[in-house]
């Protein structure tokens, strides 16, 4: 198995898929324009940030599985992957505390100005009046979109330093909510109305884009403080960049709309910058989400190797509850379910789903094949007069 690793990753990661008997390439300065033309004969390629456009997949003719090392695969061509049969992957849950702890500190260093003041500081300036002026977080709302597991992790932190706290999701429940000892916005305008601050955990998608409108910020309270750690695309640039001036919203961000792709490029939003606390998108980059970032990547990789079928595979079709399960009991033999296949072929009836199940012994087996629709009587009785056929049923 030829790996490609298009982003940095750790050592010991390295070290374990090579163990695996894998050939590993390790090249972090591929961009999104290189990685068609580096694929080459590529069975597993991972990335971080790098995107991976439709170019790669198609020149990709070996490759198997792509490796998110991370949890959002917004930056890989989905549609593309799925239509050439290739997994995606991800790597959930092992960047919330990461992401968590920044969006707290963006909290602290967005209601005590920590970086306008550094900045003074640095230039000379000794400005205590000015920078003594601060609403304090202590018994201060904190109103979190998207409870997930990194909107959740954000919540213990904040009710550890006393912060009251209420959220919006779409998984959340009001009985849930109470259970954690946490507030529930039935709408997301009810949240920026009672949050003194707001963060942002959700995933891109079509259906968040631009979450935080005009509207949304409308809503919030003047002087409140808004934090995106998740993705740009969930804020409309133009309508915070308004709040900002209008309301005094303080703002933390990690992520930007239509910001660079790599680890180093020029960054056109400086202007942006200048008004908020920010960094360049950050959130999971820590040693200790880095290192499980990488166990997991290995963990992914290894489950291939063994199986054919990636762990946290994120593009396969849900499993679908209609159809006919067709059962084969059969004698384990060559050439029994390629004959079944061909009888099935030659109906017209497609397998949406298959697993073949050898009992103790290695003489009889049973197929489960769901098919797209039923085979008649008549094929299922010639199925069954097949000599290694024990007996075909259907469920």
């Amino acid at each position: 198995m030829k790996i490609l690793i298009a982003d940095k990753l750790s050592n010991n990661a390295v070290a374990a898929l090579k163990a695996l008997g894998a050939k590993v390439t390790v090249n972090p300065d591929l961009g999104k324009n290189d990685l068609p033309g580096a694929i080459g004969d590529t069975n597993v390629l991972i990335v971080r940030s790098t995107e991976v456009v439709a170019e790669t997949i198609e020149n990709g003719k070996s490759l198997e599985l792509i490796i998110r090392a991370g949890a959002g695969v917004n930056t890989i061509d989905m549609e593309k992957a799925s239509a050439m049969g290739v997994y995606v992957a991800n790597c959930p849950g092992k960047n919330n505390d990461a992401v968590a702890e920044l969006a707290l500190g963006l909290m602290i260093a967005a209601d005590r100005r920590i970086v306008d003041a550094t900045g003074q500081l640095r230039d000379g300036k000794w400005n205590k009046k000015e920078f003594s002026k601060a609403n304090g977080l202590k018994g201060r709302v904190l109103g979190i979109i998207g409870m997930g597991s990194i909107g959740t992790a954000l919540a213990k932190r904040a009710q550890a330093m006393d912060m009251q706290v209420t959220c919006w999701s779409r998984s959340l429940t009001p009985a849930k909510a109470e259970a954690m000892g946490l507030g529930y916005c039935e709408k997301l305008d009810e949240l920026a109305a009672v949050a003194d601050v707001v963060s942002v955990h959700l995933a891109a998608t079509a259906e968040t884009k631009q979450l935080c409108d005009a509207k949304f910020f409308a809503r919030m309270k003047n002087g409140a403080i808004f934090l995106n750690t998740s993705r740009g695309d969930l804020v409309d640039t133009a309508a915070l960049r308004k709040a900002i001036g209008e309301k005094n919203i303080k703002v933390g961000l990690d992520v930007f709309e239509n910001e660079p792709a790599g680890g180093v490029a020029d960054f056109d939003q400086a202007e942006l910058a200048g008004l908020v606390t920010a960094t360049p998108h950050i959130g999971a980059s820590t040693e200790q989400a880095s290192e499980a970032i990488a166990d997991e990547v290995v963990r992914i990789v290894e489950s291939l190797i063994k199986t054919g079928k990636p762990h946290n595979n994120v593009n396969a079709r849900a499993k679908r509850s209609d159809g006919t399960m067709l059962v084969v009991r059969h004698f384990n033999r060559v050439g029994v379910l390629a004959a079944v296949l061909d009888l099935l072929r030659e109906a017209g009836i497609n397998i949406e789903e298959m697993e073949n199940i050898i009992f103790r012994g290695g003489a009889a087996a049973v197929a489960c094949l769901k098919l797209d629709k039923g085979p008649n009587e008549e094929l299922l009785n010639r199925i069954s007069a097949h000599n290694d056929i024990i007996k075909a049923m259907l469920h």
